[in-house]
């Protein structure tokens, strides 16, 4: 019996000393640090501001006096600049207010004579000129489609007021007489429907380009005077303009959120 223990005992040790030796062989665990794969997103929140230049292009206008419309009338393209205050809510949602002003247009047109500026059928039209310049505030609200590399495309609309103000007022008679009146200013109300792209440089900053439709309702001129009696004011309506724009935009505090780094265990 005491044999038979003997044998089992040796054969147990031969099988369980290679083990141990291997055992003792491996290397103590190694502690690394690797960051766990979460998906990179940015601050969507913040104020920013904003800068814009664009060149301004005017639908025919229609204008009148009294009973009296005009013909070929036009507004020549123009330059604008304008600044704005926003604020970003989410990745899809932002808004701002926008003061842009446009340096002057030049108005023409010509209008039937009357027995005021000329025999009819002699002289049979007059020319008919002004100068139109705009200051225009407008709330805008805008939803991103998304981020594609760095590009965030966007459409938007506004409401807000136009001042124009209607300048160098002047009527030049078939028979070669100038007439001049006097110009005025006034406050309409104004929309815009807008499209465009934004490309980021940096967390802070976007270059913007876009292009804007904008209605700045009406301009006129004061009131004239025909044979010492108030006759009425000529009116420049249906004032609209495309618009293309390019600008930057300065985002506060647009950060990239880290990476998360869990223990790993490595052998």
């Amino acid at each position: 019996m005491n044999r038979l223990i003997s044998i089992v005992l040796k054969s147990s040790a031969a099988v369980l000393l290679p083990s141990a030796v291997l055992a003792a062989d491996l290397p103590e665990p190694v502690i690394e640090h690797y960051p766990a794969p979460v998906e990179f997103e940015q601050k969507t929140g913040g104020w920013y501001l904003r800068g814009d230049i664009g060149y301004k292009v005017y639908k025919s206008p229609s204008a009148s006096w009294l009973h009296i419309d005009f013909n070929n009338e036009e507004l020549e393209p123009t330059g604008i600049v304008g600044v704005g205050v926003g604020y970003r809510f989410s990745d899809h949602l932002r808004t701002d207010v926008t003061l842009d002003y446009e340096w002057k247009s030049d108005f023409s047109g010509d209008a039937p004579c009357q027995t005021q500026c000329g025999t009819p059928g002699v002289y049979p039209t007059s020319l008919e000129y002004a100068e139109m310049d705009v200051w225009t505030v407008l709330w805008n609200v805008y939803a991103e489609l998304g981020n594609y590399n760095g590009f965030t495309p966007y459409v938007g609309a506004g409401v807000g007021a136009s001042y124009v103000r209607m300048d160098k007022i002047e009527a030049v008679n078939g028979n070669g007489a100038r007439v001049q009146y006097e110009g005025d200013g006034h406050w309409n109300f104004s929309w815009a429907l807008m499209a465009g792209m934004g490309y980021e440089i940096t967390p802070n900053w976007t270059i913007d380009t876009n292009y804007r439709y904008l209605n700045i309702g009406m301009g006129k001129s004061v009131a004239t005077n025909n044979g010492g009696a108030t006759s009425g004011e000529i009116k420049y309506e249906d004032l609209q303009a495309h618009e293309v724009r390019v600008g930057l935009r300065y985002t506060f505090g647009n950060e990239s959120y880290g990476y998360q780094e869990p223990l790993v265990t490595k052998y």
